[in-house]
């Protein structure tokens, strides 16, 4: 099989193994930690930009992409 073709494999797209879900281990106490961690420091550092509102112009282009595609 040519090397291009294993990417057109389902189990080789985004990365990751179809079977994966089923393989995986419970997560480990410390890790369930770093998640809640990381999260809520994510959340501290970026909840008020992402709560920012949406430029007009932006919106404006998206708009305007949208209307090209249809």
């Amino acid at each position: 099989m040519p090397g291009w073709m294993v990417w057109q494999k389902p189990e080789f797209r985004m990365g990751k193994r179809r079977d994966d879900a089923h393989s995986r281990k419970p997560k480990k106490k410390r890790d369930k930690a770093f998640d809640l961690w990381l999260k809520r420091g994510l959340h501290q550092m970026f909840d008020n930009v992402v709560n920012e509102p949406v430029p007009e112009e932006l919106l404006k282009l998206i708009q305007e992409d949208r209307e090209k595609q249809d």
